[in-house]
């Protein structure tokens, strides 16, 4: 009865038992009648490390405009756009057929795939949707209660303040909120080593930082910090051990950086920004300790649907597959996340930190010159990375944002209570876009 059970459920199980059922030829080659909209490289050679001329060829991108904010919700580059529309196709084709054969198959290869580039092993990586739901999916899961402590930062981004906020009304922990610098432009490894070890308590159970943040274009000593939660582990239990949990955004996809090497226990980041991947898709990392502190907010489906239904036990699932979300999402997107991770390998981790960094310090030694303009990011490449921010005397950073605009130039602003004009360099920009930019800045005098 429970084998029948299984098998009459296999559409909600997402391919646990579907895994040995064929879909039709027909839905496992689907005909790709728009790869030839999107831009491809020449004969679809492989792409050389560091060839960032034919990178942008890969991208849609509108030539009318100099793009100095793809960071916020990336274009999909060809590769991911062929694959989007590869599974697409076969969904429309035939759904169920589609989805059984390819579900669990494509999750763990998406799941491995993350793992190839970030570091660690697919087996702990949850698949989600966004940054905004890694967080959320990481904060919410932790075992905390009252009397224990969450220390955050004030340079944290609103998702990560109001997932905070959020599991503490539910589980009665408390929050105590750092400045680890006052001053972006001035900020040092030594003072935000300081200020965390200052604020953590023996009370405290979750330190929570921000990689890079958005608001100022600091870039964390993490691997730093991390040595700071260190000392305060020593000598405690494991059940009061503090786990230190990172948002990564604005790194992942610039620096080369193996996430287990980075002293966090999760790691949280969306990858439709840094990393060109398909728009809605995110990753969650987190190490075997942190997990096993950790409660899944939302039911897997796949091999955790498939323990419920008793073939096979709970503790063989995986964390990743316990803690992505299941229910039906945009699977065409999702599994296409291993040509975005593929893309960047191909470049070259190495190269493309090499090549943002390169053209954050332009912006940034340019801005610096001009005596209308504050910046706001460290000119260290240590403690900055793809983000530039600074003001301009006079006007409002929306009124720079505007006035850019006018010129044919997409920027930003900080979404944030201070706020300040942005840059974001990328791999899709230029030396001479950067002149350009600096050169319209200039003209704000």
């Amino acid at each position: 009865m429970r084998r029948r059970r299984f098998i009459g459920s296999a559409g909600a199980a997402l391919g646990v038992a579907a895994m040995a059922q064929p879909a039709a030829a027909a839905v496992n080659s689907p005909a790709d009648t728009t790869a030839s909209q999107v831009p491809a490289p020449s004969a679809d050679k492989p792409l050389a490390a560091g060839d960032w001329k034919a990178l942008r060829q890969l991208f849609p991108l509108t030539p009318d405009y100099i793009h100095l904010a793809t960071f916020l919700l990336a274009s999909h580059p060809a590769p991911v756009a062929r694959e989007i529309e590869k599974h697409r196709q076969g969904l429309d084709a035939n759904p169920a057929d589609y989805v059984h054969a390819h579900s669990l198959k494509m999750e763990m290869e998406t799941a491995d795939s993350a793992a190839r580039y970030m570091g660690g092993k697919g087996a702990n990586i949850a698949l989600t949707d966004s940054t905004t739901m890694s967080l959320a999916m990481m904060f919410s899961g932790l075992q905390v209660g009252p009397g224990d402590e969450i220390v955050q930062t004030v340079h944290d981004h609103y998702s990560t303040d109001m997932s905070l906020a959020h599991k503490a009304a539910r589980s009665g922990a408390s929050i105590r909120q750092v400045a680890l610098y006052d001053q972006p432009a001035e900020v040092s490894v030594e003072q935000c080593c300081t200020r965390l070890a200052a604020a953590i308590t023996p009370r405290t159970r979750v330190v929570a930082v921000t990689w890079v943040h958005s608001s100022t274009g600091v870039k964390l000593p993490v691997r730093a910090l991390a040595e700071v939660v260190s000392k305060a582990n020593d000598g405690r239990a494991e059940q009061d051990r503090i786990l230190f949990c990172v948002d990564g955004v604005h790194g992942f996809g610039i620096e080369d950086q193996d996430v287990t090497q980075l002293g966090c226990d999760f790691f949280a980041a969306g990858t439709h920004k840094w990393i060109f991947g398909p728009r809605g898709t995110g990753v969650l990392w987190g190490n075997d300790a942190a997990w096993s502190r950790s409660e899944p907010v939302i039911p897997g489906f796949g091999l955790s649907y498939g323990a419920w239904l008793g073939m096979l036990p709970v503790d063989k699932v995986p964390p990743g597959r316990h803690f992505t979300p299941g229910g039906f999402h945009s699977f065409e997107h999702r599994w296409a996340l291993p040509a975005a991770f593929d893309l960047h390998l191909a470049l070259g981790k190495a190269n493309v930190q090499q090549r943002i960094h390169q053209l954050n310090t332009q912006t940034k030694e340019g801005l610096a010159s001009m005596a209308h303009v504050t910046l706001h990011t460290p000119m260290s490449s240590a403690l900055s990375s793809g983000l530039v921010c600074f003001d301009v005397d006079g006007r409002t950073p929306d009124a720079v944002v505007q006035a850019l605009h006018a010129k044919g130039i997409i920027m930003s602003s900080t979404p944030y209570r201070q706020s300040h004009a942005r840059f974001a360099p990328s791999l899709l920009n230029t030396e001479q876009e950067i002149d350009r930019a600096l050169a319209e800045i200039r003209a704000l005098a």
